[in-house]
Protein backbone atom coordinates (compact mmCIF):
# COMPACT_ATOMS: atom_id res chain seq x y z
CA UNK A 1 0.00 0.00 0.00
CA UNK A 2 1.15 3.16 -1.14
CA UNK A 3 1.67 6.58 0.94
CA UNK A 4 -1.41 8.09 -1.16
CA UNK A 5 -3.71 5.26 0.11
CA UNK A 6 -2.21 6.09 3.95
CA UNK A 7 -2.76 9.30 3.70
CA UNK A 8 -6.32 8.91 2.25
CA UNK A 9 -7.58 6.58 4.68
CA UNK A 10 -7.24 9.22 7.46
CA UNK A 11 -9.74 11.35 5.67
CA UNK A 12 -13.81 9.51 6.36
CA UNK A 13 -15.03 9.00 3.01
CA UNK A 14 -18.41 8.47 4.26
CA UNK A 15 -19.67 11.17 2.56
CA UNK A 16 -23.89 9.73 2.65
CA UNK A 17 -25.74 8.27 5.10
CA UNK A 18 -25.48 4.42 5.31
CA UNK A 19 -28.32 2.45 4.58
CA UNK A 20 -30.09 0.16 7.48
CA UNK A 21 -33.62 -0.70 6.24
CA UNK A 22 -35.59 -0.39 2.47
CA UNK A 23 -37.93 1.46 4.28
CA UNK A 24 -35.49 4.43 4.40
CA UNK A 25 -34.20 3.49 0.37
CA UNK A 26 -37.41 3.75 -1.03
CA UNK A 27 -38.22 6.59 1.07
CA UNK A 28 -34.98 8.51 0.07
CA UNK A 29 -36.08 6.99 -3.57
CA UNK A 30 -39.68 8.58 -3.60
CA UNK A 31 -38.16 12.83 -4.00
CA UNK A 32 -37.45 12.27 -7.01
CA UNK A 33 -39.84 12.07 -9.82
CA UNK A 34 -38.44 9.41 -12.14
CA UNK A 35 -39.00 7.42 -8.87
CA UNK A 36 -41.96 5.62 -9.99
CA UNK A 37 -44.28 2.80 -7.93
CA UNK A 38 -47.04 0.76 -8.85
CA UNK A 39 -49.04 -2.29 -8.70
CA UNK A 40 -50.45 -4.96 -10.70
CA UNK A 41 -52.79 -8.40 -10.05
CA UNK A 42 -51.40 -11.62 -11.80
CA UNK A 43 -54.25 -12.82 -13.59
CA UNK A 44 -53.60 -16.35 -13.57
CA UNK A 45 -53.27 -16.40 -9.69
CA UNK A 46 -55.02 -13.56 -8.39
CA UNK A 47 -51.30 -12.18 -6.77
CA UNK A 48 -50.82 -9.05 -6.76
CA UNK A 49 -47.76 -7.75 -6.72
CA UNK A 50 -45.82 -3.97 -6.24
CA UNK A 51 -43.58 -2.62 -9.10
CA UNK A 52 -41.06 0.00 -8.64
CA UNK A 53 -38.17 1.10 -10.67
CA UNK A 54 -36.09 3.99 -11.85
CA UNK A 55 -37.46 5.26 -14.85
CA UNK A 56 -34.28 7.31 -15.86
CA UNK A 57 -32.67 4.05 -15.79
CA UNK A 58 -34.31 1.67 -17.42
CA UNK A 59 -35.59 0.61 -20.90
CA UNK A 60 -39.41 0.80 -21.17
CA UNK A 61 -39.16 -1.50 -24.37
CA UNK A 62 -37.45 -4.52 -22.12
CA UNK A 63 -40.11 -3.94 -19.44
CA UNK A 64 -42.96 -3.79 -21.66
CA UNK A 65 -42.14 -6.46 -23.71
CA UNK A 66 -39.50 -8.91 -21.87
CA UNK A 67 -41.08 -8.68 -18.06
CA UNK A 68 -44.49 -7.25 -17.82
CA UNK A 69 -46.49 -10.27 -19.55
CA UNK A 70 -44.50 -12.93 -17.36
CA UNK A 71 -45.70 -10.95 -14.64
CA UNK A 72 -49.37 -10.43 -15.47
CA UNK A 73 -50.32 -13.69 -17.17
CA UNK A 74 -47.49 -16.15 -16.12
CA UNK A 75 -47.88 -18.58 -13.27
CA UNK A 76 -46.25 -17.97 -9.75
CA UNK A 77 -46.98 -17.49 -6.01
CA UNK A 78 -43.79 -16.68 -4.71
CA UNK A 79 -40.97 -14.49 -5.65
CA UNK A 80 -39.17 -17.59 -5.80
CA UNK A 81 -40.97 -18.47 -8.61
CA UNK A 82 -39.70 -15.87 -10.72
CA UNK A 83 -36.56 -17.30 -11.32
CA UNK A 84 -38.10 -19.84 -13.23
CA UNK A 85 -40.96 -17.41 -15.06
CA UNK A 86 -38.65 -15.11 -16.90
CA UNK A 87 -36.31 -17.06 -18.92
CA UNK A 88 -34.08 -14.42 -20.71
CA UNK A 89 -33.75 -12.51 -17.53
CA UNK A 90 -32.12 -13.40 -14.36
CA UNK A 91 -33.73 -12.83 -11.26
CA UNK A 92 -31.91 -11.56 -8.06
CA UNK A 93 -33.83 -12.36 -4.78
CA UNK A 94 -32.02 -10.08 -1.99
CA UNK A 95 -32.96 -8.29 1.56
CA UNK A 96 -30.53 -6.85 1.78
CA UNK A 97 -31.54 -3.07 1.92
CA UNK A 98 -27.88 -2.13 0.44
CA UNK A 99 -27.72 -4.47 -2.51
CA UNK A 100 -31.15 -3.59 -3.30
CA UNK A 101 -30.00 0.07 -3.67
CA UNK A 102 -27.48 -0.81 -5.86
CA UNK A 103 -29.57 -3.11 -8.09
CA UNK A 104 -31.88 -0.44 -8.16
CA UNK A 105 -29.33 2.47 -9.20
CA UNK A 106 -27.71 -0.28 -11.88
CA UNK A 107 -30.99 0.04 -13.59
CA UNK A 108 -32.99 -3.18 -12.52
CA UNK A 109 -36.92 -3.51 -11.65
CA UNK A 110 -37.75 -4.26 -8.02
CA UNK A 111 -41.08 -6.63 -7.33
CA UNK A 112 -42.77 -6.88 -3.79
CA UNK A 113 -45.80 -9.24 -3.29
CA UNK A 114 -46.36 -7.57 0.47
CA UNK A 115 -45.66 -3.83 0.70
CA UNK A 116 -44.05 -4.80 4.13
CA UNK A 117 -42.13 -7.87 2.97
CA UNK A 118 -37.93 -6.93 3.18
CA UNK A 119 -37.19 -9.72 0.98
CA UNK A 120 -37.70 -8.68 -3.05
CA UNK A 121 -36.82 -9.73 -7.04
CA UNK A 122 -34.63 -7.66 -8.77
CA UNK A 123 -34.72 -7.59 -12.46
CA UNK A 124 -32.41 -6.03 -14.67
CA UNK A 125 -34.04 -3.97 -16.90
CA UNK A 126 -31.28 -1.39 -17.93
CA UNK A 127 -31.40 1.45 -20.33
CA UNK A 128 -27.88 1.14 -22.61
CA UNK A 129 -27.38 5.06 -23.19
CA UNK A 130 -24.22 6.11 -25.27
CA UNK A 131 -22.51 6.45 -28.51
CA UNK A 132 -21.59 3.97 -30.91
CA UNK A 133 -17.81 2.60 -31.80
CA UNK A 134 -16.74 5.17 -34.00
CA UNK A 135 -13.01 5.98 -35.76
CA UNK A 136 -10.39 6.95 -33.23
CA UNK A 137 -10.16 10.98 -33.03
CA UNK A 138 -7.19 11.49 -31.09
CA UNK A 139 -4.78 8.50 -32.18
CA UNK A 140 -5.64 8.46 -36.10
CA UNK A 141 -3.54 6.28 -37.92
CA UNK A 142 -3.61 6.26 -41.94
CA UNK A 143 -4.13 2.15 -41.92
CA UNK A 144 -4.98 -0.33 -40.12
CA UNK A 145 -8.27 -0.65 -37.68
CA UNK A 146 -10.11 2.39 -37.07
CA UNK A 147 -12.32 1.35 -34.30
CA UNK A 148 -11.84 3.43 -30.91
CA UNK A 149 -13.17 2.87 -27.43
CA UNK A 150 -16.43 4.87 -26.28
CA UNK A 151 -17.60 5.46 -22.87
CA UNK A 152 -19.57 2.05 -22.34
CA UNK A 153 -17.05 -0.37 -20.51
CA UNK A 154 -19.27 -3.69 -21.88
CA UNK A 155 -18.65 -2.48 -25.47
CA UNK A 156 -14.84 -1.95 -24.67
CA UNK A 157 -14.50 -5.29 -23.14
CA UNK A 158 -16.32 -6.88 -25.79
CA UNK A 159 -13.45 -5.28 -28.60
CA UNK A 160 -10.94 -6.86 -26.46
CA UNK A 161 -12.68 -10.42 -26.16
CA UNK A 162 -13.25 -10.48 -30.07
CA UNK A 163 -9.47 -10.29 -30.85
CA UNK A 164 -8.26 -12.05 -27.73
CA UNK A 165 -10.30 -14.76 -28.13
CA UNK A 166 -9.01 -17.00 -25.66
CA UNK A 167 -9.84 -18.26 -21.86
CA UNK A 168 -6.37 -17.15 -20.29
CA UNK A 169 -8.30 -13.50 -20.78
CA UNK A 170 -9.15 -12.38 -17.17
CA UNK A 171 -11.15 -9.39 -16.32
CA UNK A 172 -11.23 -8.31 -12.92
CA UNK A 173 -13.62 -5.59 -11.65
CA UNK A 174 -13.81 -2.84 -8.70
CA UNK A 175 -15.93 -0.46 -8.23
CA UNK A 176 -14.31 2.87 -7.15
CA UNK A 177 -15.75 6.43 -5.84
CA UNK A 178 -17.88 6.51 -3.14
CA UNK A 179 -20.32 8.41 -5.14
CA UNK A 180 -20.38 7.52 -8.09
CA UNK A 181 -19.59 4.00 -8.06
CA UNK A 182 -17.44 3.50 -10.95
CA UNK A 183 -16.47 0.07 -11.95
CA UNK A 184 -12.92 -0.10 -13.00
CA UNK A 185 -12.12 -3.83 -15.10
CA UNK A 186 -8.42 -5.19 -14.66
CA UNK A 187 -7.44 -6.95 -17.61
CA UNK A 188 -4.66 -9.41 -18.32
CA UNK A 189 -3.42 -12.32 -19.66
CA UNK A 190 -3.27 -15.70 -16.70
CA UNK A 191 0.50 -17.79 -17.38
CA UNK A 192 1.83 -14.60 -19.31
CA UNK A 193 1.36 -11.28 -17.07
CA UNK A 194 3.75 -11.16 -14.45
CA UNK A 195 1.18 -11.32 -11.18
CA UNK A 196 3.00 -8.70 -8.88
CA UNK A 197 2.10 -6.15 -11.53
CA UNK A 198 -1.58 -7.60 -11.13
CA UNK A 199 -1.46 -7.18 -7.32
CA UNK A 200 0.33 -4.13 -7.41
CA UNK A 201 -2.40 -2.10 -9.92
CA UNK A 202 -5.01 -4.12 -8.21
CA UNK A 203 -4.40 -2.84 -5.09
CA UNK A 204 -3.67 0.32 -5.53
CA UNK A 205 -6.84 0.89 -7.54
CA UNK A 206 -8.88 -0.94 -4.84
CA UNK A 207 -6.65 1.58 -1.85
CA UNK A 208 -8.10 4.44 -3.57
CA UNK A 209 -10.44 6.31 -1.71
CA UNK A 210 -12.49 9.05 -3.24
CA UNK A 211 -15.95 10.50 -4.23
CA UNK A 212 -16.27 10.53 -7.65
CA UNK A 213 -13.92 8.90 -10.54
CA UNK A 214 -15.23 10.42 -13.86
CA UNK A 215 -12.24 9.12 -16.10
CA UNK A 216 -9.35 6.59 -16.08
CA UNK A 217 -7.23 10.18 -15.93
CA UNK A 218 -7.99 9.95 -12.12
CA UNK A 219 -7.24 6.32 -11.58
CA UNK A 220 -3.96 7.26 -13.64
CA UNK A 221 -3.13 10.05 -11.29
CA UNK A 222 -4.03 8.06 -8.01
CA UNK A 223 -2.23 4.79 -8.61
CA UNK A 224 0.94 6.91 -10.03
CA UNK A 225 4.45 5.89 -8.39
CA UNK A 226 4.84 9.77 -8.55
CA UNK A 227 2.10 11.99 -8.19
CA UNK A 228 4.30 15.36 -8.49
CA UNK A 229 6.09 14.20 -11.85
CA UNK A 230 4.83 16.20 -14.69
CA UNK A 231 5.46 12.65 -16.89
CA UNK A 232 2.75 10.25 -17.57
CA UNK A 233 3.91 6.69 -15.91
CA UNK A 234 1.07 5.17 -17.58
CA UNK A 235 0.50 4.26 -21.16
CA UNK A 236 -3.03 5.94 -22.45
CA UNK A 237 -5.08 4.60 -25.07
CA UNK A 238 -8.39 4.85 -27.15
CA UNK A 239 -7.51 2.34 -29.47
CA UNK A 240 -8.30 -1.53 -29.15
CA UNK A 241 -5.71 -2.44 -31.04
CA UNK A 242 -2.84 -0.44 -28.62
CA UNK A 243 -4.28 -2.31 -25.57
CA UNK A 244 -4.35 -5.69 -27.30
CA UNK A 245 -0.57 -5.19 -27.89
CA UNK A 246 0.01 -4.03 -24.39
CA UNK A 247 -1.51 -7.40 -23.12
CA UNK A 248 0.31 -9.65 -25.09
CA UNK A 249 3.51 -7.87 -24.48
CA UNK A 250 2.43 -8.67 -20.68
CA UNK A 251 1.30 -5.38 -19.29
CA UNK A 252 -1.99 -5.29 -17.15
CA UNK A 253 -5.01 -3.02 -18.50
CA UNK A 254 -7.63 -0.98 -16.50
CA UNK A 255 -11.12 0.62 -18.12
CA UNK A 256 -13.12 2.68 -16.46
CA UNK A 257 -16.75 3.03 -16.93
CA UNK A 258 -17.49 5.94 -18.64
CA UNK A 259 -13.97 6.82 -20.25
CA UNK A 260 -13.27 6.24 -23.78
CA UNK A 261 -9.52 5.52 -22.36
CA UNK A 262 -7.48 2.85 -21.29
CA UNK A 263 -4.61 2.88 -19.50
CA UNK A 264 -1.31 0.32 -19.43
CA UNK A 265 1.42 -0.38 -17.23
CA UNK A 266 4.16 -0.84 -16.12
CA UNK A 267 5.08 2.01 -19.07
CA UNK A 268 8.90 2.86 -20.02
CA UNK A 269 9.79 6.36 -21.98
CA UNK A 270 9.87 4.70 -25.03
CA UNK A 271 6.76 3.27 -25.19
CA UNK A 272 5.08 6.94 -25.21
CA UNK A 273 7.11 7.43 -28.52
CA UNK A 274 6.05 4.36 -30.33
CA UNK A 275 2.77 4.21 -32.60
CA UNK A 276 0.45 1.35 -33.28
CA UNK A 277 1.01 2.71 -37.29
CA UNK A 278 4.41 1.50 -36.54
CA UNK A 279 3.98 -2.01 -37.06
CA UNK A 280 1.54 -1.41 -39.92
CA UNK A 281 4.24 -0.52 -42.09
CA UNK A 282 7.71 -1.71 -43.55
CA UNK A 283 10.30 -2.01 -40.79
CA UNK A 284 12.76 0.46 -42.52
CA UNK A 285 10.29 3.40 -42.93
CA UNK A 286 9.07 2.82 -39.22
CA UNK A 287 12.54 2.91 -37.80
CA UNK A 288 13.34 6.37 -39.92
CA UNK A 289 9.58 7.79 -38.45
CA UNK A 290 10.27 6.58 -35.20
CA UNK A 291 13.66 8.47 -35.09
CA UNK A 292 12.50 11.57 -36.57
CA UNK A 293 9.67 11.41 -34.05
CA UNK A 294 12.78 11.60 -31.35
CA UNK A 295 14.84 14.00 -32.70
CA UNK A 296 11.76 16.02 -33.62
CA UNK A 297 10.79 16.04 -29.79
CA UNK A 298 14.14 16.77 -28.45
CA UNK A 299 14.58 19.78 -30.90
CA UNK A 300 11.46 20.86 -29.79
CA UNK A 301 12.85 21.02 -26.47
CA UNK A 302 16.17 22.69 -27.32
CA UNK A 303 15.47 25.17 -30.37
CA UNK A 304 14.19 28.11 -27.99
CA UNK A 305 16.22 27.82 -25.29
CA UNK A 306 19.66 27.56 -27.23
CA UNK A 307 18.47 30.57 -29.48
CA UNK A 308 18.22 32.52 -26.42
CA UNK A 309 21.32 31.14 -24.43
CA UNK A 310 23.49 32.04 -27.85
CA UNK A 311 22.51 35.71 -28.20
CA UNK A 312 22.81 36.41 -24.65
CA UNK A 313 25.73 34.33 -23.95
CA UNK A 314 27.61 32.82 -27.15
CA UNK A 315 26.88 34.98 -29.59
CA UNK A 316 31.06 34.29 -30.85
CA UNK A 317 29.48 30.57 -31.85
CA UNK A 318 27.24 32.04 -34.32
CA UNK A 319 28.54 31.49 -37.97
CA UNK A 320 29.69 34.36 -39.81
CA UNK A 321 27.24 33.54 -42.69
CA UNK A 322 24.89 33.50 -40.63
CA UNK A 323 25.23 36.67 -38.43
CA UNK A 324 24.07 39.35 -40.49
CA UNK A 325 20.34 37.75 -41.06
CA UNK A 326 20.29 37.33 -37.69
CA UNK A 327 21.71 41.49 -37.09
CA UNK A 328 19.04 42.45 -39.18
CA UNK A 329 16.04 40.42 -37.88
CA UNK A 330 16.96 41.78 -34.27
CA UNK A 331 17.99 44.97 -35.22
CA UNK A 332 14.28 46.47 -34.55
CA UNK A 333 13.25 44.53 -31.84
CA UNK A 334 13.23 46.45 -28.15
CA UNK A 335 13.15 43.25 -26.33
CA UNK A 336 15.87 40.51 -25.00
CA UNK A 337 16.06 37.41 -26.79
CA UNK A 338 14.03 36.03 -23.41
CA UNK A 339 11.20 38.18 -23.31
CA UNK A 340 10.95 37.97 -27.17
CA UNK A 341 10.98 33.79 -27.23
CA UNK A 342 9.11 34.18 -23.69
CA UNK A 343 6.21 36.29 -25.89
CA UNK A 344 5.65 33.68 -28.74
CA UNK A 345 5.99 30.80 -26.67
CA UNK A 346 2.96 32.28 -24.57
CA UNK A 347 1.08 33.20 -27.48
CA UNK A 348 1.36 29.83 -29.24
CA UNK A 349 0.51 28.28 -26.11
CA UNK A 350 -3.03 30.12 -26.01
CA UNK A 351 -3.62 29.64 -29.71
CA UNK A 352 -3.24 26.30 -28.85
CA UNK A 353 -6.07 26.29 -26.33
CA UNK A 354 -8.29 28.44 -28.24
CA UNK A 355 -8.01 25.89 -30.80
CA UNK A 356 -8.67 22.64 -28.90
CA UNK A 357 -11.38 24.11 -26.64
CA UNK A 358 -13.54 25.65 -29.69
CA UNK A 359 -15.40 24.29 -32.15
CA UNK A 360 -13.57 22.14 -34.57
CA UNK A 361 -14.44 24.34 -37.80
CA UNK A 362 -13.75 27.55 -35.86
CA UNK A 363 -10.66 26.29 -33.86
CA UNK A 364 -8.89 25.19 -37.03
CA UNK A 365 -9.62 28.71 -38.26
CA UNK A 366 -8.37 30.36 -35.05
CA UNK A 367 -4.90 28.34 -35.44
CA UNK A 368 -4.72 28.51 -39.20
CA UNK A 369 -5.75 32.72 -39.32
CA UNK A 370 -4.54 33.34 -35.61
CA UNK A 371 -0.82 32.07 -36.62
CA UNK A 372 -0.28 33.59 -39.81
CA UNK A 373 -1.82 37.12 -38.29
CA UNK A 374 -0.38 37.07 -35.18
CA UNK A 375 3.48 36.09 -36.76
CA UNK A 376 3.24 38.52 -39.28
CA UNK A 377 2.03 41.14 -37.22
CA UNK A 378 4.48 40.37 -34.66
CA UNK A 379 7.42 40.38 -36.93
CA UNK A 380 6.03 44.04 -38.98
CA UNK A 381 5.78 45.83 -35.27
CA UNK A 382 9.46 44.64 -34.52
CA UNK A 383 7.89 42.82 -31.62
CA UNK A 384 10.20 39.45 -32.03
CA UNK A 385 12.43 38.79 -35.07
CA UNK A 386 11.68 36.18 -37.95
CA UNK A 387 14.56 33.67 -37.41
CA UNK A 388 12.51 33.16 -33.91
CA UNK A 389 9.21 32.57 -35.27
CA UNK A 390 10.43 29.99 -37.52
CA UNK A 391 12.30 28.25 -34.65
CA UNK A 392 9.23 28.48 -32.26
CA UNK A 393 7.20 26.84 -34.57
CA UNK A 394 9.26 24.49 -36.02
CA UNK A 395 9.38 23.55 -32.50
CA UNK A 396 5.19 23.68 -31.72
CA UNK A 397 4.72 20.94 -35.17
CA UNK A 398 7.41 18.89 -33.63
CA UNK A 399 5.89 18.29 -30.03
CA UNK A 400 2.78 17.32 -32.09
CA UNK A 401 4.63 14.29 -33.33
CA UNK A 402 4.56 12.31 -30.74
CA UNK A 403 1.76 9.65 -30.61
CA UNK A 404 0.21 10.27 -26.89
CA UNK A 405 -1.44 13.32 -25.85
CA UNK A 406 -0.04 13.31 -22.72
CA UNK A 407 3.85 13.36 -23.29
CA UNK A 408 3.22 16.11 -25.96
CA UNK A 409 1.84 18.53 -22.91
CA UNK A 410 4.64 17.29 -20.49
CA UNK A 411 7.85 18.42 -23.35
CA UNK A 412 5.25 21.65 -23.89
CA UNK A 413 6.04 22.33 -20.28
CA UNK A 414 9.28 21.68 -19.72
CA UNK A 415 10.40 23.95 -22.16
CA UNK A 416 9.77 26.80 -20.00
CA UNK A 417 12.06 25.63 -17.25
CA UNK A 418 14.94 25.60 -19.94
CA UNK A 419 14.33 28.76 -21.34
CA UNK A 420 14.34 30.26 -17.72
CA UNK A 421 18.35 28.69 -17.33
CA UNK A 422 19.25 29.18 -20.28
CA UNK A 423 18.60 33.32 -19.56
CA UNK A 424 19.90 32.99 -16.56
CA UNK A 425 22.80 31.01 -17.13
CA UNK A 426 23.60 30.33 -20.95
CA UNK A 427 24.54 26.85 -21.85
CA UNK A 428 25.49 26.02 -18.34
CA UNK A 429 22.07 26.36 -17.52
CA UNK A 430 20.57 24.16 -20.22
CA UNK A 431 23.15 21.68 -19.22
CA UNK A 432 22.04 22.03 -15.22
CA UNK A 433 18.79 21.58 -16.43
CA UNK A 434 18.93 18.46 -18.46
CA UNK A 435 20.88 17.32 -15.79
CA UNK A 436 18.17 17.50 -13.35
CA UNK A 437 15.36 16.22 -15.77
CA UNK A 438 17.70 13.26 -16.26
CA UNK A 439 18.12 12.50 -12.55
CA UNK A 440 14.26 12.59 -12.19
CA UNK A 441 13.61 10.22 -14.90
CA UNK A 442 16.38 7.73 -13.49
CA UNK A 443 14.64 7.71 -10.10
CA UNK A 444 10.79 7.45 -11.62
CA UNK A 445 9.14 4.49 -11.82
CA UNK A 446 5.94 2.81 -13.36
CA UNK A 447 4.22 0.40 -11.16
CA UNK A 448 7.94 -0.14 -9.46
CA UNK A 449 10.04 -0.88 -12.49
CA UNK A 450 12.02 1.89 -13.79
CA UNK A 451 10.86 4.58 -15.99
CA UNK A 452 13.81 4.87 -18.32
CA UNK A 453 13.94 1.05 -19.36
CA UNK A 454 15.38 -0.24 -21.22
CA UNK A 455 17.94 2.40 -21.77
CA UNK A 456 18.85 2.66 -17.69
CA UNK A 457 19.23 -0.14 -16.20
CA UNK A 458 20.77 -0.76 -19.90
CA UNK A 459 18.83 -4.51 -21.77
CA UNK A 460 19.69 -4.67 -25.42
CA UNK A 461 18.08 -6.99 -26.11
CA UNK A 462 14.91 -4.99 -25.63
CA UNK A 463 16.37 -2.14 -27.96
CA UNK A 464 15.23 -4.04 -30.92
CA UNK A 465 11.99 -1.93 -30.56
CA UNK A 466 13.05 1.71 -28.92
CA UNK A 467 14.56 3.95 -31.27
CA UNK A 468 14.43 2.03 -33.95
CA UNK A 469 11.77 -1.15 -34.99
CA UNK A 470 13.75 -4.65 -36.35
CA UNK A 471 11.87 -7.02 -38.48
CA UNK A 472 8.94 -9.22 -36.62
CA UNK A 473 10.86 -12.18 -37.08
CA UNK A 474 13.40 -10.61 -34.10
CA UNK A 475 11.28 -10.21 -31.57
CA UNK A 476 10.90 -13.71 -30.52
CA UNK A 477 10.88 -12.43 -27.11
CA UNK A 478 8.70 -10.30 -24.76
CA UNK A 479 10.33 -6.43 -23.84
CA UNK A 480 12.86 -8.17 -20.47
CA UNK A 481 11.60 -5.56 -18.39
CA UNK A 482 7.95 -6.58 -18.35
CA UNK A 483 9.44 -10.06 -16.60
CA UNK A 484 6.85 -11.73 -18.62
CA UNK A 485 5.68 -15.46 -17.17
CA UNK A 486 6.31 -16.87 -21.00
CA UNK A 487 9.21 -14.47 -22.09
CA UNK A 488 9.27 -16.56 -25.87
CA UNK A 489 6.53 -15.21 -28.25
CA UNK A 490 7.43 -17.78 -30.98
CA UNK A 491 10.31 -20.15 -31.69
CA UNK A 492 12.43 -19.10 -34.11
CA UNK A 493 12.83 -21.56 -37.26
CA UNK A 494 15.14 -20.92 -40.28
CA UNK A 495 13.41 -21.12 -43.42
CA UNK A 496 13.63 -23.45 -45.86
CA UNK A 497 15.91 -22.74 -49.03
CA UNK A 498 14.19 -23.75 -52.10
CA UNK A 499 15.99 -24.11 -55.56
CA UNK A 500 15.19 -21.44 -58.59
CA UNK A 501 13.07 -23.20 -61.65
CA UNK A 502 16.24 -22.11 -63.97
CA UNK A 503 18.70 -23.86 -61.56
Amino acid sequence: MDIFSKKQKKISTNNVNPVTSLPEVIEQLAKSKDFKQSKAINELTNTSFQVSFISTLIDNKIIQKDLMPYLLYGKFHTLKDLKYLIPSRECHISSDPADIEEKLMTGCMMIRIDPNDKTVALLPAAAEVGREISPSEVEFTVGGPKESFVEAIEKNLNLIRIRLPIKELVIDEVLVGTLTKTRVAIIYIDGLTRMQDVNTITQRIKDIHFDQIQDSSFIEEMIADNKNSPFPQLLNSERPLKVITSLTEGKVAAIVDGSPFAIMGPSSIMSFFSSAEDYLMNWIVASFIRLLRIIGVVGSIFATPMYVAILTYHPQIIPKDLLPALISSRQHVPFPPFLEALFLEITIELLREAGARLPTKVGQTIGIVGGIVLGTASVEAGLTSNVLLILVSIAALASFTTPVYKISTTIRLIRFPFLLSAQLWGFLGIAVNSCIILAHLIQLKSLGRPYLEPLYPPRLTDLKDSFIRFPFYYERLRPGYLQSEKPVRFQSKKPKKYKDIDE
